[in-house]
């Protein structure tokens, strides 16, 4: 399969973002249908056939004088899944602060997972949270409302970064399990770093979505090489926390191996509790193609059929 790598240097200053996620899921299908190992069953038809007793109203004449088989045009409100992205737009996920490296990423991740969804008739609306909701849009399949959703994307990467805005997760998944009238897939991409003390509350919520019949998928995106491996030059740092303010002068190499171990029990301890409350947990590092993001989802996705 292509591996669908992206110079994230590039993605805060695209000027077509809906033209870049029908590439990345072009090339995506087209890895799927090359690849020898056939895991997924991904449809992208605009027709589904024809069910005897129903009306022929529908029914694609055309279609049929070609492969004499019997298909209804499929429109728009005929779908087969409701997906709500939620999207952390909060002063950690502007890191690194060069090209906001995980927002850059999670935007492009939701963009083509946004077009991979329409594609299939599916459902999607999204929504952008730090420390209160800032965008919600309904959850729609239209060719139109996929536009304004990626336009939408595309102007958060403009935005300049928050100053010292924290995150709420838990209060947000609270709000969107109220407000999801059916049974969804919610995909949450976060990097979850200024939640270490709110885990508890973090997965009450998640078991709030979880019992409204809720399917979840979690990315947690990380920049693994500073975020994960500490790798930074052996001389004095002044590091500020991107949504405290808070600021300390280190030396790498005195904390590192302290700083790394707390941030393996970290990952663990999401691993442990995704898998007590059955939620997907996809930890994404900043280096790895987008493909992962996307076949994860299909993954997902045929076990909520």
């Amino acid at each position: 399969m292509n591996r669908l790598t992206v110079d994230l240097d590039t993605v805060r200053n695209i000027q077509n973002l809906e033209f870049l996620a029908k590439k990345l899921v072009e090339g995506f299908i087209t890895g799927l249908h090359k690849s020898p190992y056939h895991g997924f069953s991904v449809e992208f038809s605009e027709h589904r056939l024809y069910n005897t007793g129903e009306s022929t109203r529908h029914m694609d004449w055309k279609v049929f004088a070609r492969t004499e088989k019997l298909f209804v045009k499929r429109y728009e409100e005929e779908t087969n899944l409701r997906c709500q992205l939620l999207l952390d737009v909060s002063g950690s996920m502007y890191y690194p602060t060069h090209n906001y490296g995980k927002l850059s990423y999670a935007v492009l991740s939701a963009a083509a997972l946004a077009t991979l969804l329409q594609k299939q008739r599916d459902a999607v609306g999204l929504t952008t949270f730090a420390d209160q909701i800032e965008l919600q849009t309904p959850i729609k399949s239209t060719g139109a409302h996929l536009h304004t959703l990626l336009l939408a994307l595309q102007q958060q990467l403009q935005k300049p970064a928050p100053p010292q805005k924290e995150t709420r997760v838990a209060t947000m998944l609270h709000h969107v399990a109220q407000q999801l009238p059916k049974r969804s897939l919610v995909i949450l991409f976060s990097d979850l770093l200024s939640q270490y003390e709110q885990l508890d509350e973090i997965f009450l919520a998640l078991q709030h979505l979880r019992h409204q019949q809720h399917e979840v998928l979690l990315f947690h995106l990380t920049h693994a090489q500073t975020e994960e491996e500490f790798d930074f030059p052996d001389k004095p740092f002044l590091f500020q926390g991107l949504e405290t303010g808070e600021k300390i002068k280190v030396q790498p190499s005195e904390i590192r191996e302290e700083y790394v171990k707390a941030m393996r029990q970290f990952k663990n301890e999401l691993k442990l509790r995704c898998g007590q409350y059955r939620i997907d947990l996809v930890s994404v590092d900043l280096r790895e193609p987008i493909d992962k993001v996307l076949q994860a989802y299909l993954v997902k996705r045929q076990k909520v059929r």
